[in-house]
Formats: structure tokens, sequence, C-alpha cells
């Protein structure tokens, strides 16, 4: 069995897999303590894990796993890959990023695919169907724009994402702001998709992220929602490195 570790922005992600289409256990920690870390360690056979980090992580946990973990694999750019890496400056690629392209090719080899991935920023990720990563875009997400707003204003006040009528204009500060930033964003993914169909028309698209089910409903195109697409990267790398 496999662990595979996300330490993201907002959380650290902990995953267990049999095989890539068998996601055993998962959770989501804020601030994960090496104890936490052996009680998964106790309740399955691990034989190898992979850690992707895009902030610091603590020596404690990484203690633990060392310790009881035959092979740990830390995700960097000099890690070989089972898709071609064609970022010009790779070393200031975020592995995040390129995780969740791994997991489209593992779930669509040989397929062109466009992966969004909603959380924090939103990034775009095209892959050709001969396995090359070409680049992508990175965009500020939902909240953040809304806390930009707020912050270079004097008026604008704080808001989170919320559910509202799919609306397309406001009829009042709040439902402005909120339709302003969900109807760009939707428009945005929109026009990424339909740019890249004219050179790729069997191009699949992929949402991702903590916003992906947000924004699902609010999109004509056709997509496939993976909210576990980094997950199944990491273990398709990891997976690779085994061989």
């Amino acid at each position: 069995m496999r662990l595979v570790i996300d330490c993201g922005n907002t959380c650290v992600k902990v995953a267990v897999f049999a095989d890539k289409d068998t996601l055993l256990c998962l959770h989501k920690w804020e601030k994960p303590t090496g104890n936490q870390f052996e009680e998964v360690l106790q309740a399955y056979a691990i034989q190898s894990a992979i850690v992707c980090s895009v902030v610091p992580v603590k020596d404690e946990w990484l203690m633990v796993l060392t310790q009881n973990v035959p092979y740990v694999l830390h995700l960097n750019h000099h890690t070989p890959l089972p898709i071609v890496n064609g970022y010009k400056t790779p070393h200031t690629l975020g592995y995040d990023r390129l995780a969740v392209v791994a997991g489209a090719h593992a779930l669509h080899p040989n397929t062109p695919a466009l992966v969004i991935d909603a959380g924090t920023a939103i990034t775009y990720e095209l892959l050709t169907e001969d396995g090359v990563y070409r680049g992508g875009n990175i965009a500020p997400g939902a909240t953040m724009r809304l806390q930009a707003m707020h912050h270079f204003t004097h008026k604008l006040p704080l808001l989170s994402l919320q559910e509202m009528t799919h609306q397309l204009m406001g009829n009042d500060t709040q439902s402005a702001m909120l339709m302003g930033v969900v109807q760009g964003i939707v428009f945005e993914i929109e026009g990424y998709i339909a740019a890249l169909k004219e050179k790729y028309p069997n191009l699949l698209i992929f949402l991702t992220g903590g916003d992906a089910f947000f924004f699902e409903s609010r999109l004509k195109s056709s997509i496939f929602v993976s909210p576990n697409l980094l997950l199944l990267g990491l273990h398709s790398i990891l997976e690779y490195n085994e061989c």
C-alpha cells in the first residue's frame, strides 16, 4: 500500500491507496502531528510514500515517516515523472501543478487535457496527447478576488464565496461583488476551454480543487470533476518511481 501526502496552503491531505483505483482512506488535517501519522501507519501496511509540499513541513512527522516507511519520495523538480515536463523553468514550477497533470495522464493517457485547479489560486494546465506538459497559467481564486476588492477599496465589504442564484448581474453591492467574481471565473474558464479546443478538438477538461463543485454546475462545457486528482497524480508519480 502507498501513502500520499499533499501539503497545501490551507491543510495537509493524507491518503492511502491500494492501487490507483482504490482509495482506502483520506484525512484532511490543518496541523498534523507525528501521532496522527503513527495511527495511519499502524492501521495500514505502508510500503512507500510520497510527500508533495508547497509550504514548509514539520520535522516531527517527517521523522515518523522515514523511520517507519521503507521508501519515502520527496517530490521535487529532479523527480522522474510518467509525463514529460516541458516547462521552461522546472525548478520554479509548483509541485501541486505538476501532480494534477500527472493525475489527468493516469486517468486518460494519450489524450490532450486541460486541468483546472480551482483553489486558493486557479491554475490552468495543458497536457498534450504525446504526454508532454506544455505549461499553464495562474490566476487569483474566488476567495482571493473577494479579499482583494475589500483590501484595495474603502467601502467594499469583505465577503466569502457563497451560493447564489445563477444570475448574470447583481442588484446590490453584495450580489454585484459575488457575481462579478463568480461569473468572471466562469467566463474565464469557458474562454480557455473554447480557445484550446480550436487547437485540440478532443480535449478533455478536468476540474479539481476546493471550489470545483461550486463551479461545476455553472459551466456549460463537458467536464470531469475529480476532487482527488492531485492525490491520484502523486500516486502515479510514486508508482512510476518504484518501477
